[in-house]
């Protein structure tokens, strides 16, 4: 089974994106900031991230740049998360080493296609 974590201060997002992903196989773990992700992916390296960009204590990207330093850290797949959605935020997450980006408010179909893009469902 496929392991997911999922990072996101909102509680609200975690539970729609938990019901969304445990549908589609997948095990999930939850982190409500950047500080616990790191947290998590020390005791555990996730297959899969859908990681938050705007968060108290350690944002999306700090996360995702410290986590890409990792000795494991290159292995999961990262799927941005948030509502930004200007140019300059998409670079700059699949600069700091994304796999790819999703706008909030998100649906299960949305999520199943950036996961088969990323290869982690059959598409």
């Amino acid at each position: 089974m496929t392991y997911c974590l999922v990072v996101d201060d909102s509680s609200v997002i975690r539970k729609v994106a938990r019901r969304i992903l445990e549908g589609m196989n997948f095990e999930i773990s939850e982190a409500e900031d950047g500080q616990q992700a790191m947290l998590a992916c020390l005791n555990r390296m996730p297959d899969a991230i859908l990681l938050d960009w705007n968060m108290p204590n350690m944002d999306g990207y700090e996360f995702l740049t410290k986590l890409r330093g990792m000795e494991e850290g290159a292995r999961p797949k990262v799927v941005f998360c948030t509502t930004e959605n200007d140019v300059s935020h998409i670079a700059k997450a699949m600069d700091s080493g994304a796999d790819e980006y999703v706008m909030k408010p998100f649906d299960k179909e949305i999520l199943i296609s950036k996961f088969a893009e990323v290869g982690l469902l059959a598409a």
